[in-house]
């Protein structure tokens, strides 16, 4: 079984909840972190040519992040992107797009996330395997010090 991947539950609200305010256009953005956490998301715009069932991430994005990580920053694992009318798994669309094995794919659709690892070969439908996503709360301060 693919292990657990961890996100802080309040990245997970704010993506939802962006998807939630483009019921007509599909929201997409940039994960970064670990092969087991997601530890920062950036939203990006959807420059794909019919937002509205598909999408792009805006490639200036892409570039930015890659430079960021080769110079040291925070590690692209992945990206996110919403199905407005849809389920949260992937779509043959998506199946098309689907490239760099062992890459996340955090869908949102009905309001649900699930997250997917892309594998190589197969048909649509195999080109993506569900992965655990195990949704945690942020840290409770501790007591004070005396």
């Amino acid at each position: 079984m693919e292990s657990a991947v961890e996100i802080a539950s309040a990245l997970l609200d704010g993506i939802v909840a962006a998807a939630a305010q483009s019921p007509d256009r599909e929201v997409c953005g940039l994960l970064f972190g670990s092969a087991t956490q997601i530890d920062l998301v950036q939203p990006c715009t959807n420059v794909a040519d019919e937002p509205a069932v598909r999408f792009e991430i805006d490639p200036a994005a892409l570039i930015t992040a890659y430079r960021a990580m080769r110079g040291g920053g925070p590690m692209l694992i992945g990206h996110y992107h919403s199905h407005p009318t849809g389920v949260a798994e992937p779509s043959a669309c998506d199946a098309a797009a689907a490239n760099g094995e062992g890459t996340l794919w955090l869908i949102i659709g009905s309001g649900k996330a699930r997250l997917w690892r892309v594998r190589q070969g197969g048909a649509w439908r195999e080109c993506f395997e569900p992965v655990p996503l195990c949704v945690t709360a942020p840290c409770a301060p501790g007591p004070a010090s005396p």
